[in-house]
């Protein structure tokens, strides 16, 4: 009797437990359905959603502007959902347009626009820095393939599309002008995205609001901002001061640019995600307000805690005073760009652990952020990164989850599950115990350069996420730290927006070849089936962040440590939640020898690259070929230099003087031979970057200021002592024609011949004279101002087939 009591008992309970999520799960969707009518009411008209469109096309396809007509259609003709409809144009009429566009909003008209022309017209779209587009296959105007169903319908299977990192801003946009801007904002027309973040020009508000309300001067505000290079990190309270101060003139443009950036995310009938207060303060508030609870927060990634840059201050969420500078932040973002949104961005918690895990102490931090926002905006609701949850698992149990997520009202907070591609956290915690969350592809760390990508994840992963049982999934979206690399990924994630049933990739990259190089090659062909299974198909859950020696060399004494070493330290890295301390520590930094990444057969890469190169005849005018072409080659020859690297290691060990000069020279004759190669595509150049930060500047100091904070970011990263490297030295690390010659060989070649001096004089290797060199080299480096190019030299194709016989056949 006592165990069928019992029984019914746990039933009960499991039946409440279903109620209560059910429930919230109810109140979700209502919260979120009405937050969605909010924003529509919020889009621009119609008319000038079309023009916006008109736009998009005219920049992209200018010839075939009079081929096709927009409109504007309400959600009540796609079933209540957002959708975009293609059929051919009904008219009598003369040099009439040939296709009709209809959407919901005008991404979905460019949504549509796009699908007609990837599917029909065989066209492809990627960034500037991966080649760029091919349209040469789009038939003249008046000859466009017709659609042969009566009407081509696709709906977004998820309301939201979501868009960047909040370390985005700096690894890729930082040097940005208007006219770049324009192209990524129709990049992302095209693609679907309708969520995107949107956090330039923040610094010009903070100031205002930090002068004007709460006494802080501008000398205050020098020490508060990063350099324009590391204002993410300034904004998330991990330094600052690193790199700065920012002039007016910086502020001023920035906060131009991003009216410029909102009014065209407007138009297009996005819904830009705005930056909300997370509690980083200047120091000289503390003094102002002695009574507010601040405290100053633990050292971050420096190598010796130097108060120039170290240790931010953070306002306590549950001080009134939170509330307070929350409130009038989001009032002068209200007063410069208007009532655009009510979704706001606030990560407080993200690397910054609560100094309590009471889960009622946690909530109340969680209800004090959002009260923040919603004091403002009585409809705001909280977008939150994810990120917290995998990589300080440690600490955010069930409990502490549940606080945070619960802390505010249920359709209140989006949360990005931002490492699903690998790390989905929806399945670990009951769907984020009943959050809304968007599905996110996380995929570059750094900017750094590296084929890799998990299609299958990516095109299977939404799909089963939203078909689970209790979803509360509500969006997709990219959350790279750095773009314009792997363009097939970013391809795939964006359509899956649009894709409700799941599909063949392997028949997808058919297609996406044809389209992208502008014909059907077999070779191109059989090369994607290679690469699909294993350059883009890691199952390994590492985390992909590029760790190959030339662009990351190692800081290890080899004489202490033996090459058995690197199996057990390769072990480690497959070992899921081995790297929690930081977003930036998913590299160890010191001994023993790690190894590179590598999850595939690099004989397999490199058959695809002969393919590749079979088909260089028929594809030689390409740009997408080229770029693609010296992506694989690059990526052959590093692989292998990894093991030039361990191979002239292991003459080191065994003292053999004349192996360790023959396999040391290979290694930088390797950095040699890619720097050419690269040096032959614009996108693999040096000089860009550089030149495109000291074109924001108007005089001497601002173009020297801005030249050091994009040769600094891209090598040393962070501060260093005279023989200690930066704790983030190569984090964002670049295969850049110019850094590999200028920058990583020079390096190189100081450690090797630190080796054999140690064989040829007998004496001990002496790390400490080799870091004392190469970091005074590195910091002049930082600081120099010399040329690099910005045009591309030489023949890609020749030089990958000769670099090809030279060292893989």
């Amino acid at each position: 009797m006592q165990i069928s009591n019992s029984l019914i008992l746990l039933s009960l309970l499991s039946s409440l437990i279903l109620c209560s999520s059910s429930s919230s799960i109810q109140e979700s969707e209502a919260a979120i359905e009405s937050l969605l009518k909010r924003l529509d009411s919020k889009r621009s008209p119609a008319s000038v959603q079309e023009a916006a469109a008109r736009g998009v096309l005219q920049r992209l396809l200018p010839t075939h502007l009079s081929s096709f007509e927009f409109k504007i259609v309400s959600k009540d003709g796609c079933d209540g959902r957002s959708c975009f409809r293609i059929s051919n144009y009904k008219s009598s009429r003369r040099n009439s347009p040939q296709i009709l566009i209809e959407g919901t909003t005008a991404t979905e008209i460019t949504s549509g626009l796009h699908w007609y022309l990837k599917y029909l017209c065989y066209v492809h779209v990627s960034w500037d820095k991966t080649g760029g587009i091919q349209i040469a296959s789009v038939p003249k105007p008046g000859a466009l393939p017709r659609v042969s169903d009566n009407v081509v319908i696709i709906q977004r299977a998820v309301p939201w599309n979501y868009y960047q990192n909040v370390v985005t801003s700096s690894y890729s946009y930082v040097w940005w002008d208007w006219e770049r801007w324009e192209k990524e904002i129709d990049w992302m027309a095209l693609q679907g995205i309708n969520l995107p973040l949107a956090f330039t020009g923040q610094e010009a508000i903070w100031q205002k609001v930090f002068t004007e309300d709460f006494n802080i001067t501008a000398e205050d505000l020098n020490d508060f901002f990063g350099g324009p290079a590391f204002l993410a990190w300034a904004r998330m309270g991990n330094l600052h001061a690193w790199g700065g101060p920012l002039s007016q003139n910086w502020l001023d443009k920035q906060l131009l640019l991003q009216k410029q950036i909102l009014a065209r995310m407007l138009e297009l009938g996005m819904t830009p995600v705005l930056p909300s207060f997370s509690g980083n303060v200047p120091a000289a508030l503390k003094a102002i307000y002695p009574s507010a609870n601040i405290s100053r927060l633990g050292e971050w990634n420096t190598v010796d805690a130097d108060p120039r840059w170290c240790c931010t201050f953070l306002l306590d969420p549950s001080d009134p005073l939170f509330v307070e500078i929350g409130e009038a932040f989001i009032k002068q973002q209200f007063k410069e760009y208007g009532d655009i949104t009510n979704i706001y961005n606030c990560d407080t918690f993200n690397e910054n652990s609560p100094p309590t895990d009471d889960p009622t102490y946690i909530s109340s931090l969680g209800s004090a952020v959002y009260a923040a926002m919603s004091k403002a905006d009585k409809d705001a609701v909280w977008l939150m990164q994810g990120w917290l949850f995998y990589s300080d698992s440690s600490f955010w149990k069930p409990p502490q989850m549940k606080a945070l997520l619960h802390s505010v009202p249920f359709g209140k907070m989006i949360v990005l599950d931002l490492f699903a591609d690998v790390k989905p956290i929806w399945k670990s915690s009951s769907q984020f115990y009943g959050t809304p969350y968007i599905w996110c592809m996380l995929h570059n760390f750094g900017g750094n350069i590296e084929m890799y990508g998990v299609l299958d994840a990516v095109a299977s992963g939404p799909i089963d996420a939203r078909l689970s049982e209790n979803s509360t999934m509500v969006g997709v979206g990219m959350c790279m730290e750095g773009i314009e690399n792997n363009p097939v990924v970013y391809e795939l994630m964006s359509e899956m927006a649009f894709r409700s049933d799941k599909f063949q990739v392997k028949e997808w990259l058919k297609v996406y070849s044809h389209r992208r190089y502008g014909k059907e090659l077999h070779q191109i062909e059989a090369a994607w089936e290679i690469l699909h299974r294993t350059i883009y198909n890691c199952t390994d859950g590492v985390a992909d962040h590029n760790t190959d020696y030339i662009v990351q060399f190692p800081d290890w004494d080899p004489t202490l440590h033996s090459r058995s070493d690197l199996h057990q330290e390769n072990q480690m890295q497959k070992i899921p939640g081995i790297y929690r301390n930081r977003r930036f520590m998913l590299h160890e930094i010191s001994s023993p020898l790690t190894q590179p990444h590598l999850w595939y057969d690099t004989q397999d890469a490199i058959a695809a690259l002969k393919l590749f190169l079979d088909a260089g005849n028929e594809l030689a005018g390409s740009l997408t070929y080229r770029y693609d072409l010296v992506d694989l080659t690059r990526q052959s020859l590093s692989k292998l230099a990894n093991q030039v690297y361990l191979d002239a290691i292991s003459a080191f060990q065994n003292k053999d003087a004349n192996a360790l000069v023959v396999q040391s020279q290979r290694f930088l004759q390797l950095i040699k031979d890619i720097d050419v190669l690269l040096a032959a595509d614009d996108n693999f150049l040096l000089g860009s970057w550089l030149e495109s930060a000291k074109s924001l500047a108007v005089n001497s100091d601002e173009a020297k200021q801005y030249e050091w904070n994009a040769r600094t970011q891209v090598t040393m990263w962070f501060d260093n002592t005279k023989y200690i490297q930066s704790k983030l030295h190569d984090y964002a690390n670049k295969f850049w024609s110019g850094l590999l010659q200028g920058y990583y060989f020079p390096r190189a070649s100081m450690y090797f011949s630190h080796l054999s001096k140690s064989l040829s004089e007998d004496k001990a290797f002496s790390l400490e004279d080799w870091r004392k060199e190469w970091i005074a080299y590195s910091n002049e480096w930082q600081a120099g101002t010399e040329h690099y190019p910005v045009k591309a030299q030489g023949d890609a194709l020749a030089l990958a087939k000769d670099l090809y016989e030279k060292y893989l056949r």
